[in-house]
């Protein structure tokens, strides 16, 4: 004779978690009729989830797997949307800025745009768009992600990448220079791009990373001419208060 198994909660909060990951940014009644639960018990559920972040919720309440997930695992971006995490950080960053912010990942050695908010009260913005890649060693975001490179990695990088292509006359197109830089970065945990990628363009940058790996990197542009020394130091205050509140809840620790 068979034994039931213990704990069929457990059952159903794992039909649960089955589904939205097949099926993220689901409503109440379509993972109940789905999981063949009732609504009331598929609640109670999710509310735990919620409670030990499993689960996430948007302002449309709408689940999605919930990024405890990082804390086990490198999940792809079509699992645990980075964009979708970062947005309501980055939202109050820029309620505070009111200049363009960027959200990118590391692909093929590139920083690859996959998020982009304008700034609500400035006449004129920046040309970028989602989609399109910036090289490391020329942009912030690039050089927040390249000193968080082991040293190995990092020459294989130079290696592959130098000579290093000048974009602008202020583009650190010297390898050591570049490695010096990176030190002070890993230091202050803040990378610049001064005119390097876009010129009268400057660039405050961090790294997003969790347990000691590379989850994507953000970062604020402001027009040089807009720029004062009091600007730029609250935006490197800002981008750092930033970058621990997303490391944190990409950690599943908040």
């Amino acid at each position: 004779m068979d034994s039931k198994p213990y704990g069929t909660v457990l059952l159903k909060a794992a039909l649960i978690l089955d589904f939205l990951a097949e099926h993220p940014r689901s409503k109440l009644q379509e993972i109940a009729k789905a999981c063949e639960l009732t609504s009331s018990t598929t609640l109670k559920i999710l509310d735990t989830l919620l409670i030990i972040h499993y689960v996430d919720r948007n302002e449309q309440k709408e689940f999605s797997l919930g990024t405890k997930f990082f804390h086990f695992a490198s999940a792809s971006l079509s699992q645990m949307n980075l964009s979708e995490i970062a947005k309501p950080f980055l939202h109050q960053l820029q309620q505070k800025i009111d200049e363009t912010i960027h959200l990118g990942i590391l692909e093929n050695n590139t920083i690859l745009y996959v998020d982009k908010l304008e700034p609500k009260n400035q006449n004129i913005r920046m040309s970028s768009k989602v989609g399109v890649t910036r090289p490391l060693y020329s942009s912030a975001m690039g050089k927040a992600v390249l000193a968080n490179f082991p040293e190995g990695q990092l020459e294989d990088y130079l290696t592959q990448t130098t000579p290093l292509k000048a974009y602008t006359e202020n583009t650190i197109t010297n390898p050591l220079r570049l490695k010096n830089e990176l030190q002070t970065i890993e230091k202050t945990r803040v990378a610049f791009d001064d005119e390097e990628m876009e010129n009268d363009i400057f660039c405050v940058g961090a790294a997003l990373v969790v347990d000691h790996q590379i989850r994507g990197a953000f970062s604020i542009s402001i027009p040089k001419y807009r720029l004062n020394s009091e600007k730029k130091e609250f935006m490197i205050e800002e981008v750092l208060k930033t970058k621990e509140k997303l490391e944190k809840k990409l950690s599943g620790k908040s």
